[in-house]
């Protein structure tokens, strides 16, 4: 026992000895512990006063941007609070000064209203007295004369209109060519830069539709076994083919334009398709037709686009298209009616008009024309049927009517619109007439001023654009000739229709010869 009791305490003594290191090193382990909890409790209690020293200094630096917007904004209030302010002022500095403005000219209108009173009464104090002194003369004149009042006062007009006669014919002569010369002036400037800004080419297109063909041996196959394939075209179409000895052409007749056209058209794809047959036939004639159609629709719109006025019915858009296949006398009433209209919205433009209703009057001043080959009337009556049924303006619709002269313009932009129509009808190469109405023309011209009393003979010149008229000097002296030249000229507007203008010139010549032997 002896021997093993040291073992048990040597045992016991080395537990108590690491029971004893434990504590020591547990106890070292919590210390250390402690200090690093002490660590991050400062470290904590340092970042959290970190963190209130830079949420102090970004609260301060909001509060200071927050101030700076405010005052930002203060400022910009006042600054538009000072400038309505000084908007107010100028605005009633300008009503006190119109207010001022007005009073003296309702001062200077009562000055002169009062100063016009002064007048009539002094005025109607002299008609008294020069009535009195008339009577006074008047009874003396009685007296002297033996005469009647009544008596007296008919001699005394028939020697006045003696003497004045002169002096009116002198009077009129002077004030006409004061007014011409003033309204020549301008009418000049405005036409010149009308034509001067438009620009279009002058080309004559002809109505006469003929087809070209590729050989003669074509134009068996179009008449087609016993005439039925021409027969059948026709029927389509409703035009008359001519086939003559004119090599490689056949002539398209019709009244209708747009039946021509389509005649042409079908032809000509019928001769490149090669196969002509009446059952083909009414087929290319119905494409066509739809084809033609399209391109009546656009060619409106374009003609609508390029004028720029506005917004249009589309019927009327359809007749305009339908313009580019009417023509007369050679010129394209299309492009006549939009040459019209540029003209008459720069003579607008220059006047000071509405430019815009000048153009539409100009390019629906002939959309008579569109129908007139199919309805009984004249295109000037046609058309405005046509403006009124479409609602245009009244304007629009005086301009159709007077553009020829068949009733007085009501507007000056009827007034723009006849005279573009007539510089587009009478500039060189936009028309052609036949020769025999051209000499009947001039013929007209001619025996219309020899019907004049004291005109020896006149000679139409310058192909219709001016008439010279030979006075007999004994029957008419210079100023009767002033009176004749205008009589005359009054005569050939009223009955005569002329495109352009014709210029009256009366010349009376005194010879005096004598021989000498």
């Amino acid at each position: 026992m002896l021997d093993r009791l040291p073992f048990f305490v040597w045992v016991l003594l080395g537990v108590l000895i690491g029971v004893g290191i434990m504590l020591t090193l547990s106890k070292m382990g919590l210390e250390k512990h402690r200090q690093e909890a002490d660590l991050i409790l400062k470290k904590a209690n340092d970042d959290a006063d970190s963190m209130r020293r830079q949420a102090a200094i970004d609260g301060k630096n909001q509060a200071y941007e927050l101030k700076l917007a405010a005052e930002k904004e203060l400022k910009e209030k006042r600054q538009e609070i000072s400038e309505k302010e000084n908007k107010l002022i100028r605005r009633e500095d300008s009503l006190n000064f119109r207010d001022e403005k007005l009073t003296n000219k309702e001062k200077s209108l009562d000055d002169k209203l009062a100063n016009v009173e002064r007048r009539q009464q002094d005025l109607k104090a002299k008609e008294e007295q020069l009535q009195a002194k008339i009577d006074v003369q008047q009874a003396e004149l009685e007296r002297v004369a033996s005469l009647s009042a009544e008596d007296a006062k008919k001699e005394l007009m028939a020697i006045v209109e003696k003497r004045t006669e002169n002096e009116v014919t002198a009077y009129i002569r002077d004030k006409e060519e004061e007014a011409k010369a003033k309204a020549a002036d301008k009418a000049r400037n405005i036409i010149a830069l009308a034509i001067q800004r438009y620009s279009q080419e002058e080309t004559i297109e002809r109505t006469v539709s003929v087809v070209a063909l590729p050989n003669d041996d074509m134009k068996g196959r179009i008449i087609g076994r016993e005439g039925r394939n021409i027969r059948a075209i026709e029927q389509a179409t409703g035009v008359d083919l001519i086939v003559d000895d004119t090599p490689e052409a056949i002539t398209i007749s019709c009244f209708d334009p747009i039946r021509r056209e389509i005649a042409r058209l079908t032809l000509e794809s019928l001769i490149r398709d090669g196969r002509i047959q009446p059952g083909r036939i009414e087929e290319v004639v119905n494409k066509m037709t739809r084809e033609l159609n399209e391109q009546i629709q656009k060619a409106g719109e374009d003609a609508v686009f390029r004028m720029g006025i506005g917004k249009i019915d589309r019927e009327l858009v359809t007749l305009l298209g339908r313009l580019r296949y009417r023509y007369s006398y050679g010129q394209n009433v299309l492009e006549h009616s939009m040459e019209v209209a540029s003209l008459a919205g720069i003579m607008a433009a220059e006047l000071g008009l509405n430019q815009a209703l000048a153009k539409r009057a100009g390019l629906l001043h002939d959309i008579g024309k569109a129908v007139d080959f199919e309805v009984e009337g004249s295109h000037v009556e046609l058309g405005v049927k046509i403006a009124r049924k479409h609602g245009e303006n009244q304007i629009v619709i005086n301009a159709i009517e007077s553009h020829h002269g068949d009733v007085e313009p009501t507007h000056l932009i009827s007034n723009l619109v006849a005279a573009a129509d007539t510089l587009s009808a009478a500039r060189p190469g936009a028309r052609y007439e036949s020769m025999e109405n051209y000499i009947s023309r001039l013929e007209e011209l001619e025996k219309l001023a020899d019907s004049f009393e004291g005109i020896e003979k006149s000679y139409a010149i310058q192909a219709g654009r001016e008439i010279r008229v030979m006075a007999i000097p004994d029957q008419l002296d210079d100023l009767a000739c002033e009176r004749v030249a205008r009589e005359i000229k009054e005569k050939i507007e009223s009955n005569l229709n002329y495109p352009g203008q014709i210029k009256v010139t009366v010349i009376r010549e005194v010879r005096k010869t004598e021989i000498a032997r």
